[in-house]
């Protein structure tokens, strides 16, 4: 062995910056996992789940905003209603997208993509009056809960019962709840009679 193959490279903690890869897998392919589905399903599967992944995003985002901009005698519980409702859209959107991984997907994570493909339309950049902004999120909703229960119910008669499990378990069940909330504050009803 020669000197300069037993004398260890020099360690540096420079980091290297500006790295550049190829593209290991395109959007909208599957690789093939051993999880019992076939091709078919999974890019089935995958296809759906980024849509609802993509719709989630956006509505996340749009809590968010909604959290903000609140205004009004409610505002200190509906500041507090819609920030808790995008933590749980936080969990959701970490959940769909694992499972598009799972599958052998790539989940769509880009906001630059997501707003290319999602269906939910785009509010306004300003600030709307409270009951548009809460009419808006339950738009947004009934969106991807019409998407999710379809979703459901074919991925279902593909065999993928995890996916519709997640469908239904976590991005249904979440959703309806959060539009029962979110419906609530739109009915006008007097606190007492007089």
């Amino acid at each position: 062995m020669s000197t300069a193959e037993k004398t260890p490279k020099p360690r540096s903690s420079q980091p290297w910056l500006h790295q550049k890869g190829h593209e290991l897998q395109e959007f909208g392919t599957v690789r093939q996992l051993p999880v019992g589905l076939s091709y078919n399903a999974r890019m089935y599967s995958c296809q759906r789940l980024n849509q609802v992944l993509a719709d989630t995003q956006i509505l996340h985002s749009m809590y968010k905003k909604h959290h903000w901009l609140m205004r009004g005698q409610t505002f200190y519980q509906l500041h507090l209603l819609m920030d808790k409702h995008a933590d749980e859209q936080t969990g959701l959107v970490d959940s769909v997208a694992e499972r598009v991984q799972t599958l052998g997907g790539v989940a769509v994570g880009d906001p630059r993509h997501v707003a290319e493909i999602t269906n939910v339309p785009r509010p306004p950049n300003g600030v709307e009056e409270v009951p548009a902004m809460l009419s808006r999120l339950l738009e947004a909703h009934e969106t991807i809960l019409e998407d999710a229960h379809d979703a459901a119910a074919r991925t279902q008669e593909m065999y993928d019962d995890g996916t519709n499990d997640l469908l239904v378990s976590e991005v249904i069940r979440t959703g309806e709840l959060q539009a029962w909330f979110l419906a609530e504050h739109l009915v006008d009803t007097p606190l007492v009679h007089a």
